[in-house]
């Protein structure tokens, strides 16, 4: 009979998000997880299986935390066109006032080109994002909010690539005028 946890498993998950999303996925042990979480490795190893297992964990409490909300939010109370445009303008503002970037962007371009497990957890949750944006592609093109010309799963992967770099700006180049343009000239794709 196995004994009960001794821990707070949200509050673990928690401070192994936060070791992930300061130091990258490669820059964090096994060890470097066990202090911060307070964890021996045994127990680590008996309640999250290995480092990809919680890394994959952690990047769905991260998203959870943030792009869900965000997403369910912005579908559930705008207008097609104008969720992706508040989402957009979300993001802008997000990555000019957050300088450790997006732990899902961080680790696509850190980790998945090298891992490929970790690279299919990254590929399906970006597929999430993707999703959000064909879904309010199609809505807007029902509802005549946004143009039949443009194929709604070409503009999804567009819009999606866009969020992606504006992340990617923010760290090298946090400049709110060049985000806002290259979002402005996304959106004008949607007339």
């Amino acid at each position: 009979m196995s004994r009960p946890r001794s821990f707070d498993e949200d509050a673990v998950i928690e401070a192994a998000m936060r070791q992930f999303w300061r130091h990258g996925y490669a820059g964090t042990s096994v060890r470097d997880l066990g202090q911060v979480m307070g964890l021996g490795q045994a127990s680590f190893y008996n309640a999250f299986g290995d480092k990809r297992s919680l890394f994959a964990r952690c990047l769905d409490r991260y998203l959870d935390q943030g792009m869900r909300e965000r997403l369910r939010r912005m579908a559930a109370t705008q207008p097609p066109r104008l969720a992706i445009a508040g989402l957009l303008e979300e993001i802008v503002a997000r990555s000019l006032r957050d300088r450790m970037g997006c732990l899902l962007v961080n680790s696509a371009l850190e980790v998945a080109p090298h891992d490929r497990g970790v690279a299919g957890v990254v590929a399906s949750r970006l597929a999430e994002l993707e999703d959000f944006f064909r879904g309010r592609v199609l809505a807007g093109q029902a509802d005549g909010s946004i143009s039949l010309a443009r194929d709604a799963d070409d503009l999804a992967r567009l819009l999606m690539t866009l969020l992606l770099g504006l992340r990617v700006l923010a760290r090298g180049r946090p400049d709110r005028a060049t985000m806002q343009g290259a979002v402005r000239q996304a959106l004008a794709l949607l007339d």
